[in-house]
């Protein structure tokens, strides 16, 4: 009798150690289990050279969404990304959306600098305003030819 209480014990305390690491890698993932009640917002750029799917999107430093989806529209050759964003933040028609880099060498993500429109945008509303990414490499490649003005 005391070992099927022990192997119960022992059991239980094994499913709650496991829920409990699922959770914590769900968190640490900054994943959603059920798609959350996030906005889709969309951004084209000329160039988002090295941003990935996944990446941040802060407002003043501020994590307020992710990088969804990224492609490429063919018929004028921009890439088109999709956003979820809070819900609780609102974003002006007018904001523009710049690719920042983390550092020197960092991670790619969206910086989104807000406008002063009354309007907000609705779900699938679209960001014009953009900034693509800087091109370190074009511009060192440019100083050492002496191209840049």
């Amino acid at each position: 009798m005391k070992g099927g209480r022990l192997e119960l014990s022992v059991g239980v305390f094994v499913l709650l150690g496991l829920l409990a690491l699922g959770w914590l890698s769900i968190k640490l993932a900054r994943m959603e289990i059920f798609g959350g009640d996030n906005i889709p917002i969309y951004a084209k750029f000329s160039s988002v050279s090295g941003l990935k799917t996944g990446a941040n999107v802060e407002i003043a430093g501020v994590f307020v969404g992710r990088v969804d989806h990224i492609t490429l529209e063919t018929a004028n050759y921009e890439a088109k990304i999709r956003m979820f964003i809070q819900p609780n933040v609102p974003i002006q028609e007018d904001a523009i959306a710049s690719i920042r880099t983390k550092g020197l060498i960092g991670d790619r993500y969206i910086s989104i600098s807000p406008g002063s429109s009354e309007k907000t945008l609705k779900e699938n509303g679209v960001i014009v305003q953009t900034e693509p990414a800087i091109n370190f490499e074009e511009l060192i490649s440019q100083f050492i030819h002496g191209t840049i003005r």
